[in-house]
């Protein structure tokens, strides 16, 4: 395709770690302006490349070449001398730093004195940045004030600050609404159009054969295919990433008849900001929360939880009055997967074991005497039916790939007794297979009586699997859609401004 020789280029990268081959001979190659997408399982060693290529990682076996050079890389600054960036899928910020001294932390410009930072240009650099991406948010906002699709674009912000030759970016739309992807997209365009190499890491389909220019499939450690766009239908490139034929559509018999009313919110309020929601969620049914990012889904689910204080309205769960701490909300028979899984959802130290037996601790040892042998054994059949990818149960949890950890996140509640699942992006950082598997777990959930209030930026989702869905904006409830009325369009007509 290309007869220069590649900008870099990794032959025969072998990566082990106790237990686990993570990169078994992969070669891959990166020319200038190019998209290169890299697809695969969670756990198929995409992000293990990834981070041997900006030096997180040293390579067991393998050779490095730039511009044709043999070179080393060794270490993270090795990789920054050869211009390469990344932007890892869980982000690397500090979260009581400035959104600028987060864009330059360890590269911040000099005073007028020495030992003196610069820090009216960091700042006006940073409103550049920012600026480009359309990201309209003062640059002295605290990072932890900001919600995962703005940490997303901040990431992007300190990656084009290096002016990097080589971008790595593992999922970058995962937490980005349409209209964010977009001017995404674009920025993608304008750094190719001046020459820079882009790897791009996805699960979405439609961006892999939108925006590549190469694609390149690892199963196993192992790669398996280097390909153009046009030589393979998304059918055949997901068969090539999991070995085995998967169905996309996540067909499902939706809710003939209501159920019990499991949840009814009346007029909530919250110090998060959402106001005035009135919802409901009955045995049997997926309900979606959708929305723009930003509207106040995730504020919702939060209030609901018992995370966020709830500062007006009612809470009511099988017809009685419900208000407290999410101890108290795991005890009434609430469970929460939340939007940040690193963050909020896994005790990142711990074992996978522990982590998947930690709800349901009080169902499984009711004696109150914990036998870690049982427990191995829960673990075990939860690690098989989620086809969660980890060598034993007592690996850390941290270690895991980010969609086998999101699988973790989802498992945990199911030996936890919960009859209400409030489920917020369920599918971020998960590969095509899985999401077929998680949409079919959330099915089973509520063929057995549970009910679900599901969020997620992916329109076609609640589109395809929920029964009913409300629509957010500005903090509140802009509307609800049946079944009968629930399209992407309409999604999009009541969850944006019109005026």
């Amino acid at each position: 395709m290309n007869s220069t020789p590649p900008l870099l280029e990794l032959r025969d990268i072998s990566k082990q770690f106790p237990g686990v081959k993570a990169l078994d001979h992969v070669s891959f190659a990166v020319h200038s302006g190019e998209v290169h997408m890299l697809v695969g399982e969670n756990g198929a060693g995409k992000s293990s490349l990834m981070k041997v290529l900006c030096g997180a990682y040293r390579a067991d076996e393998g050779e490095f070449f730039h511009r044709g050079e043999k070179v080393e890389i060794r270490s993270p600054a090795d990789a920054r001398a050869l211009g390469i960036a990344v932007i890892f899928q869980e982000f690397s910020l500090v979260p009581y730093l400035s959104i600028a001294q987060n864009i330059f932390l360890g590269r911040e410009f000099p005073g007028r004195f020495p030992g003196t930072i610069d820090h009216a240009r960091m700042h006006r650099e940073a409103k550049q940045l920012l600026d480009q991406l359309g990201l309209d948010i003062p640059t002295r906002t605290l990072v932890h004030e900001l919600g995962v699709a703005q940490q997303q674009m901040v990431e992007i912000a300190k990656a084009l600050s290096q002016n990097a030759r080589i971008l790595v970016m593992d999922e970058p739309t995962a937490a980005l609404s349409d209209r964010e992807t977009e001017r995404l997209f674009a920025m993608i365009r304008q750094l190719q159009s001046d020459g820079v190499a882009i790897v791009y890491i996805s699960h979405r389909m439609a961006e892999v054969f939108a925006m590549g220019d190469r694609i390149t499939v690892l199963r196993d450690g192992k790669k398996v295919a280097s390909l153009l766009p046009g030589e393979a239908t998304p059918d055949e490139l997901v068969h090539l990433m999991v070995g085995r034929s998967v169905d996309r559509s996540y067909a499902r018999n939706f809710c003939q008849s209501e159920g019990e009313l499991i949840l009814e919110v009346k007029d909530l309020s919250s110090v998060n900001g959402v106001k005035g929601i009135n919802l409901t969620v009955r045995s049997g049914e997926i309900v979606g929360l959708s929305g723009l990012v930003g509207a106040g889904r995730s504020e919702v689910a939060r209030a609901i939880f018992g995370a966020d204080r709830v500062t007006g309205g009612e809470i009511l769960l099988h017809a009685r009055a419900h208000r407290g701490n999410p101890d108290k909300a795991v005890a009434a028979g609430i469970a929460l997967v939340p939007e940040s899984r690193k963050a909020e959802g896994l005790a990142l130290i711990r074992s996978v074991c522990d982590n998947l037996m930690l709800p349901g601790l009080s169902l499984a040892f009711p004696s109150r005497i914990y036998h870690a042998a049982r427990a191995r054994q829960i673990a075990g059949a939860l690690i098989d039916r989620l086809r969660i990818s980890t060598p034993s149960s007592q690996r850390p949890v941290r270690l895991l790939s980010g969609g086998n950890q999101q699988k973790v996140v989802i498992g945990k509640w199911l030996g936890s007794g919960s009859r209400l699942f409030i489920i917020d992006e369920p599918t971020r950082g998960i590969d095509v297979g899985a999401k077929a598997e998680i949409f079919a777990l959330i099915d089973q959930l509520v063929s057995q009586g549970a009910g679900v209030l599901m969020i997620s930026s992916e329109l076609s989702e609640i589109v395809q699997v929920c029964d009913r869905s409300y629509v957010m904006r500005d903090g509140r409830i802009a509307g609800h859609l049946s079944r009968e009325q629930l399209s992407e369009e309409n999604i999009l007509k009541m969850g944006v401004h019109h005026e």
